[in-house]
Order: structure tokens, then C-alpha cells, then sequence
């Protein structure tokens, strides 16, 4: 048995989970999300908790027991509170702006860059942080990635996008002789 798989996920007030089959389910005040399960594991709520068990003790199966356990624990508190990312834009009249679902970014292209947001996740702009949230971990890193990935901080002169507090190693330019 796995380690992390072992411990039983604690469910707070105002989230409602359903374990049933191969899928489990959670409801809360930031939404709703459901997660499929490899086919020997299970889950079943007992004693205000989600328990998940394990039929096969082989070393695939163990870490699918704490995989499994992990986005269950994720998906609860994604429901819960919510997940959220920050990027910084450095740059020189780099700027963002969101209308709709749309967010528009001049990043020194010679045209916007317009990036359509996925249902379920919300992007707010103020001054030159682009915030992204969520109630989807695994979505939330992903669409921060793909904004990110836009612009990525070069090593030279720092520009590009980056994370809240993320270091970019500089690199020193060409020496003159």
C-alpha cells in the first residue's frame, strides 16, 4: 500500500463528495468537479472522509493508490477554496487587458497576442500582474504555463513573462575587446 494513499482525505463543511464506481465527485461553493479512477482502485466516503483502497499491491499499483488520493485531496480543495496563479509581465510597454473571455497581451509582437480562456477558469489583469484562477489545479498550472510559454523570461535583459517571484538566472553580454 502507498503511504500517501493510506490517509484518508478529511471532507470540510460545505463540500459534498460522491464516490461511486470508477469515478469520484465534489461539490462546493466554487464548483463542481469529477475525477476518474484507474481500475483497481476505490473510493468510499466513510466518517466524513474519503477513503481510498488499493486490490493491487504491485509498484504501479501503489503509485496509482497515492495518485489517486492526491487528485482527490486537489479536487476538495479546489471546491473549497480555489487555486490561483500570478505572472508578472517585465517589459517595456508590455501590457495585458481582459474583455470577456479574451485576454489581449502586447508583449513586443507586432500584433496582439489574444489568448481565449477555457470554461471554468477566470483571468483578472491589474497594472502588470495577470492573475488566473480556478477551482482545477491541473487546469489553472496549465493555462498559466500556456500564457507563460507566450514569452517566456529571456536570460539577457529579463524581459518576457514570468511567475510571481520566479528568478531568471541573467546572462552577461558580449565583452568588447
Amino acid at each position: 500500500m502507498s503511504r500517501i494513499g493510506k490517509k484518508p482525505v478529511a471532507i470540510p463543511k460545505g463540500v459534498t463528495v460522491q464516490a461511486g464506481g470508477a469515478a469520484v465527485s465534489a461539490k462546493g461553493p466554487k464548483g463542481e468537479l469529477v475525477t476518474a479512477l484507474p481500475p483497481t482502485i476505490k473510493a468510499e466516503v466513510k466518517d466524513g472522509a474519503v477513503v481510498v483502497s488499493c486490490s493491487d499491491d504491485t509498484s504501479l499499483g501503489r503509485s496509482r493508490h497515492g495518485l489517486a488520493r492526491s487528485l482527490i485531496a486537489n479536487m476538495i480543495t479546489g471546491v473549497e477554496k480555489g487555486y490561483s496563479i500570478e505572472l508578472e509581465l517585465q517589459g517595456v510597454g508590455f501590457r495585458a487587458a481582459v474583455q470577456g473571455s479574451k485576454l489581449t497581451m502586447n508583449i513586443g509582437y507586432s500584433s496582439p497576442v489574444v489568448f481565449e480562456t477555457p470554461k471554468g477558469i477566470t483571468v483578472a489583469v491589474k497594472e502588470s500582474i495577470i492573475t488566473v484562477s480556478g477551482s482545477d489545479k491541473q487546469l489553472v498550472g496549465d493555462v498559466a504555463a500556456r500564457i507563460r510559454s507566450f514569452y517566456p523570461p529571456e536570460p539577457y535583459k529579463g524581459k518576457g513573462i514570468r511567475y510571481k517571484g520566479e528568478h531568471v538566472k541573467r546572462k552577461t553580454g558580449k565583452t568588447v575587446a
